[in-house]
């Protein structure tokens, strides 16, 4: 109960300063939901680049989040902020071709143009405060939109090529093949590579259904890319954009 206290507080003061209007609002005026999600998306560049030949294969991994918000109810409008815990996830398989990378085989690193198969494992953890700006479109239904301000826990890059050459360098560069059996493909692991910090815009909306209880639907969309700005072995910038169904509990 403590710890929610000071979640609460801290999103409180965000709400007043945004108000403008600290010195008439109390902790009566505040209204708390807990919530739980269970998020579908992934990383990827705003439109396929002419290097990737093919979607082959995406695979639903689990992502979740729990978290706490607080809102001012401002009339018919409103201010809400919160703290959540979330990961987000994916996995895949690409066709490319001469698509820069930089690969592993045993100790020898190898960077150049890659023609073949990727396969691609990515996974967030963060802690997530959005701050968003609320509207009610009834006693049941709420919309909500703003920024959101994550920072990473836990991150991960890494997949496998296979199927394919590596041409170093450039594409008149030594070709050197790369099998589809261990031993003969290659890896990579850009893990260390990728930010800390991320902000994006989310949007979605509340639909309480059944006393304190309600389903939720948001759309967070990154607006920097996981990668480091000095980061260019991958060329492209790839933004978390996910889809979350979730349900709350109004607590206060």
């Amino acid at each position: 109960m403590k710890m929610k206290k000071n979640i609460a507080t801290i999103a409180t003061i965000v709400m007043l300063l945004m108000a403008g209007n600290a010195n008439a609002v109390t902790w009566a005026d505040i209204q708390l939901k807990a919530r739980a999600g269970w998020s579908i998306g992934g990383t990827a560049p705003l439109g396929v680049p002419a290097t990737i030949r093919s979607i082959d294969s995406y695979k639903l991994t689990p992502s979740f989040l729990v978290g706490i918000d607080a809102q001012l109810p401002l009339d018919q409008w409103g201010i809400m902020a919160g703290v959540r815990y979330e990961n987000k996830a994916m996995n895949g398989d690409v066709s490319t071709k001469a698509y820069h990378m930089e690969l592993r085989r045993g100790e020898s690193v190898m960077e150049g143009l890659f023609t073949g198969c990727v396969h691609q494992e990515v996974t967030e953890w963060m802690v997530t405060i959005p701050v968003l700006a609320t509207l009610n479109l009834g006693p049941k239904v709420q919309l909500k939109a703003g920024p959101y301000f994550s920072l990473l826990t836990n991150r991960r890059f890494e997949g496998i090529a296979s199927d394919g050459y590596l041409r170093q360098g450039d594409p008149t560069g030594a070709k050197i093949l790369i099998g589809n059996k261990d031993g003969e493909w290659a890896t990579y692991d850009f893990s260390d590579d990728m930010r800390r910090f991320q902000t994006g815009i989310a949007i979605g909306a509340d639909w309480q259904v059944y006393k304190a209880l309600g389903l939720s639907l948001d759309l967070n969309w990154g607006l920097n890319g996981i990668f480091r700005k000095d980061f260019d072995t991958v060329e492209q910038t790839l933004y978390p954009i996910y889809a979350t169904i979730g349900v709350f509990y109004r607590l206060k």
